[in-house]
């Protein structure tokens, strides 16, 4: 008798989660109706076919293809003695110049580095994108930034993981200043580990390769 009741109460249980799940799928379903735009199939062939088509954005990005070296110095604190190193770089255009992938190799603190990004220029964004893995992680960085005229550079925000506060992420600033088509710099920012406060973390001084 006990295992009837047993199981006729998991049978109600698990009816009752199922109603509760069909009608929360359903009101869900109705807010996503009521908030979704539609839009014509011309117009949306449209979006997609300006949202593929590489523009003046892209371009500048071409400028900056072929092999570079790069002259690194970091600092691990602020405040910290800066640590110098060299690395050489590798961009290169991909999938039709929509977007430049960028491989690193070099030395930190004397181990062996590699490194890859991937950047574009998302057209319904109107801004710059970025993606960086190496093998000092197993994450990966994402960020966005936009084109300054004045000052001939781009601006990357976001954000990455911390593993020294597990479950917390850390924010980061990238700013890429293009001298002249020879020469470029990266400086980026990051929160200090004890303060939390914004300090330079590292600076490249990137040449063309001869």
């Amino acid at each position: 008798m006990k295992n009837l009741l047993l199981l006729f109460s998991i049978a109600f249980l698990l009816t009752a989660c199922e109603k509760g799940k069909t009608a929360s799928e359903k009101e869900s379903a109705k807010t996503d109706s009521a908030t979704w735009k539609p839009v014509d199939s011309a117009t949306a062939m449209k979006a997609w076919i300006e949202y593929a088509t590489p523009g003046d954005y892209q371009k500048r990005l071409t400028r900056y293809d072929g092999n570079w070296i790069g002259t690194s110095t970091m600092w691990m604190e602020a405040g910290g003695k800066p640590v110098t190193s060299q690395s050489e770089c590798t961009n290169k255009m991909i999938f039709g110049g929509r977007y430049q992938q960028s491989t690193y190799k070099g030395d930190f603190m004397g181990m062996p580095f590699e490194g890859m990004s991937l950047m574009g220029y998302d057209n319904a964004k109107k801004k710059f994108v970025s993606t960086w893995i190496d093998n000092m992680g197993t994450g990966i960085m994402h960020a966005e930034g936009e084109w300054n005229a004045v000052k001939k550079s781009i601006e990357f925000k976001g954000t990455m993981t911390d593993p020294a506060r597990p479950g917390e992420e850390c924010s980061f600033r990238e700013i890429y200043t293009f001298t002249d088509d020879n020469n470029h710099i990266m400086e980026m920012y990051g929160q200090d580990s004890k303060t939390g406060k914004e300090y330079k973390t590292m600076e490249i001084k990137f040449t063309r390769k001869k």
